[in-house]
């Protein structure tokens, strides 16, 4: 008979080789795991996971610390309720592993997720997008690079994993567009719209390197998500933006941009590569403030 350790061994390999997570997916779940099993000490076998401990640490999990970067640690601030949800999708999945080998266990769907406020999301005007896109120094290698950055973001709705992972033959600058492996190894097509294709040139053609990479650094190594959340900030604060600016904000405007100009939710959804539209239904309030122009203008007055 395996014991939990062996058990939750081979789940982690099932994750990464049957259902292709990627790596630093697979980590986030052995770390989600080791929380679970540091605290649930007794547990050496699957049934030992029972709705009384699960319980008891939910409550153990939602009066945690929070550190800086939303994880377990020192601070005034407790776990955010999305990251509690991460810890107990791992443990969702993990007992969904357990059943599907044969074992006797607690059943999945007792643990519920914690309910979530409406998702905040992170946006700049289209003003402030403006500045952000001309910030970089167009007279320079690194400025012409970050611009090709800024404008392929904006244009595609890349996650900021999926731009790092370009290379340079991924991009096909005649047709216009290219696809993408995303969340999951899915796979999608994603367009370039003029500026994002004029700048990803001007900064192909001034390179002197022959990294493989599309983007890299002064020492001819990928830029990392890291360093272009870095180079995001510095361009936010340089073009006056007081509100925090990430990777992730151009994202969020690639999204919004298309449901103001009246795409349909279903086209951003795959554009975006969301696994369920109720994903991208988080931007629709965004073009709720819409509304009032088209209520002023046909709603009886008189």
């Amino acid at each position: 008979m395996a014991s939990i350790s062996e058990w939750r061994k081979q789940f982690l390999e099932y994750l990464e080789i049957e259902r292709g997570r990627s790596v630093k997916t697979v980590e986030a779940y052995d770390r989600y795991l080791t929380r679970f099993f540091k605290f649930a000490k007794d547990i050496s076998r699957p049934e030992d996971i029972t709705a009384e401990e699960i319980r008891q640490y939910r409550l153990w999990l939602n009066r945690q610390p929070a550190s800086p970067s939303g994880g377990a640690g020192t601070g005034a601030e407790t776990i955010k309720k999305n990251t509690q949800n991460y810890h107990l999708i791992a443990l969702r999945t993990f007992l969904k592993y357990l059943a599907l080998r044969g074992e006797t266990v607690l059943s999945p769907s007792s643990i519920e997720l914690a309910k979530l406020s409406a998702r905040e999301l992170n946006l700049i005007s289209p003003e402030e997008l403006e500045r952000l896109l001309k910030a970089p120094d167009q007279a320079t290698l690194i400025g012409q690079r970050d611009r090709a950055i800024f404008e392929l973001l904006f244009s595609t709705g890349l996650r900021i994993s999926e731009l790092c992972n370009l290379e340079r033959e991924s991009v096909n600058l005649e047709s216009d567009e290219f696809s993408v492996r995303g969340k999951g190894g899915k796979v999608r097509v994603v367009f370039l719209s003029p500026e994002a294709k004029k700048w990803l040139k001007i900064w192909l053609d001034k390179r002197k390197d022959m990294a493989e990479p599309l983007f890299v650094n002064q020492q001819e190594t990928r830029l990392t998500p890291r360093s272009i959340e870095r180079i995001i900030k510095r361009y936010a604060v340089a073009a006056g933006i007081m509100k925090p600016v990430t990777p992730h904000t151009l994202r969020h405007s690639f999204a919004t941009d298309l449901l103001r100009n009246g795409a349909d939710l279903r086209a951003v959804q795959l554009l975006l590569g969301h696994a369920n539209i109720s994903t991208t239904q988080v931007y629709t309030h965004i073009t709720d403030r819409e509304l009032r122009s088209v209520h002023q203008r046909f709603h009886r007055t008189k």
